[in-house]
């Protein structure tokens, strides 16, 4: 299953999609600079000119591919979103789930690794940052995670993509955004105390409005 579209077609916050092998490995030197600047400077403190020094690129490759630093935040955020996505159906295949619920211990968990092991991700999150609205101009950021949520019980476990599922969906992330925050914001690595109370509470939540 496809859960979220790529390819040329989509350049998305890009002024152009790299073709070549050189161009790619160019734009993903910096969305690597970028993740790595937003964790020591925040995205106040990030500029193009930072970035390129730290890509090793000139100036003009980076407006070449990128008009502007929320573009640069955007795209980087598009790309956590997709490896979240993966994350969550390699997950799927290894492991050979038959509950739906494992699928939202697993979410949670894949979550949490990328806020200890992903840079730039505990400080971007999934974009609220910047702007709520930074991957869909027509929706807030968690919404676009609830589609992809959505999509993997719909495609995995057969749960109809339907009111009822999205509007538990739409809380139980809001609840898991919104503690797991909390734990990384209150020691480095993330409150286990706090992490196992957002597991609890989101399981629960969702067992009681979808079983």
């Amino acid at each position: 299953m496809a859960v979220m579209q790529t390819g040329p077609a989509q350049a998305g916050p890009l002024r152009r999609m790299p073709m070549q092998g050189r161009s790619v490995a160019r734009v993903q030197r910096m969305l690597d600079a970028c993740a790595g600047l937003i964790d020591e400077v925040g995205y106040e403190g990030l500029t193009t000119t930072l970035l390129a020094e730290r890509a090793g690129v000139a100036i003009g490759s980076v407006y070449q591919f990128f008009p502007d630093k929320r573009a640069i935040v955007q795209a980087l955020t598009m790309r956590n979103v997709e490896a979240y996505v993966e994350r969550l159906e390699t997950r799927i295949g290894v492991v050979g789930m038959t509950r739906w619920v494992d699928l939202v211990e697993v979410a949670l968990d894949e979550y949490i690794d990328m806020h200890r092991s992903v840079p730039g991700f505990r400080t971007l999150h999934f974009g609220d940052v910047v702007d709520l609205n930074l991957l869909d101009a027509e929706r807030d950021n968690n919404a676009v995670i609830v589609e992809k949520l959505g999509g993997l019980l719909d495609h995995y476990f057969g749960m109809a993509d339907e009111p009822r599922l999205a509007f538990a969906l739409a809380i139980a992330v809001e609840i898991a955004d919104a503690l797991i925050k909390s734990a990384f914001r209150y020691q480095v690595d993330g409150d286990e105390r706090i992490l196992t109370e957002a597991k609890d509470v989101v399981r629960d939540y969702l067992e009681s409005k979808l079983a």
